[in-house]
C-alpha cells in the first residue's frame, strides 16, 4: 500500500514538474520573441546614443558620490556583483509576494529597469518579464556596469515631466546635477520609485518620508553613519 502511494506521489511530482517545465519553455519562447521584436542586441547602441544626446545628459563621473551611493543602496545594492538579474532579490520578492497575496515587490535590478523602461511596457506579465531578462543579459554583455548606471540615471522618470538626473536637478532645485548637496541627492534618489506619489510639489512630506527610507538603506549598506544621516535630514529644515 505504502509503495503504491509513494509511486503515485512520484508520478504526480513528475507530471507537475513536466508541466512547469513546459510552461517555463512557452514563457521563455514568448519572452525571447518580444526581445527580438524590440530589436534585440542591435537596438542597444541606438538606445544609448539617444540618451547620450539629450541636452541635460550628465556623465556618471561628474555626479556626486552621495547620489550614486543612494541609488545603489536603494534600488540595487548588489548591482556591481550580479550579471543583470539578482537571484537573491528575486527569491526575496517571491516570498514577500506570496505573503502579501499579490505582486507587491518586483526584485528588478537597475539593468532590468533600464531594459523595461527603454524597450518594453510596464505591464506585469510573465512573457514581458522574460523579455526583460533577455534584454538585461544583452545590456550586460554590451556595456560596462558604469555605462549601464549612467544610462539608467539619465533616463529614469522623476515626476513632473523630468526625465534623467540632469533635468530633475535643474527642475526641482535650479542647479546642475554636479552641484547637488547630500540633502538634494538623497531626496532625488527616492523619487523614481513612485514619481506620482512622491511628487515634490504635491506631496513634499511623502517625498521626505521616502528620503528617510533612502538614508536608512545607506546606513544599512555602510555608505554613511547614523549621525550623518540625521544631519542630512536636518538640513532640510
Amino acid at each position: 500500500m505504502i509503495q503504491k502511494i509513494t509511486a503515485g506521489l512520484l508520478t504526480l511530482c513528475l507530471i507537475l514538474g513536466m508541466a512547469l517545465a513546459g510552461t517555463a519553455f512557452v514563457i521563455g519562447a514568448k519572452g525571447y520573441g518580444l526581445y527580438r521584436q524590440a530589436g534585440g542586441a542591435a537596438a542597444l547602441m541606438e538606445m544609448a546614443q539617444t540618451i547620450r544626446e539629450e541636452e541635460h545628459f550628465v556623465p556618471l563621473e561628474t555626479l556626486p558620490e552621495t547620489y550614486i551611493n543612494a541609488v545603489i543602496a536603494t534600488e540595487d545594492k548588489r548591482f556591481f556583483r550580479h550579471f543583470g538579474i539578482d537571484p537573491i532579490a528575486i527569491a526575496r520578492a517571491f516570498v514577500h509576494n506570496v505573503q502579501a497575496g499579490q505582486i507587491a515587490e518586483g526584485g528588478s535590478t537597475i539593468t532590468q529597469q533600464l531594459a523595461k523602461n527603454q524597450f518594453f511596457t510596464q505591464e506585469q506579465h510573465f512573457s514581458r518579464k522574460a523579455a526583460e531578462v533577455f534584454m538585461s543579459f544583452a545590456l550586460e554583455r554590451q556595456f560596462t556596469k558604469e555605462e549601464i548606471l549612467e544610462l539608467y540615471l539619465n533616463s529614469i522618470y522623476f515626476g513632473e515631466g523630468y526625465y534623467g538626473i540632469g533635468q530633475a536637478s535643474l527642475g526641482y532645485f535650479g542647479m546642475a546635477a554636479e552641484q547637488l548637496g547630500d540633502y538634494e541627492c538623497t531626496l532625488l534618489a527616492g523619487l523614481p520609485n513612485a514619481p506620482s506619489v512622491y511628487a515634490l510639489s504635491e506631496n513634499p512630506h511623502l517625498a521626505e518620508q521616502r528620503q528617510a527610507q533612502v538614508l536608512r538603506q545607506m546606513v544599512e549598506e555602510g555608505y554613511i553613519g547614523v549621525q550623518e544621516a540625521k544631519a542630512v535630514l536636518a538640513a532640510g529644515g
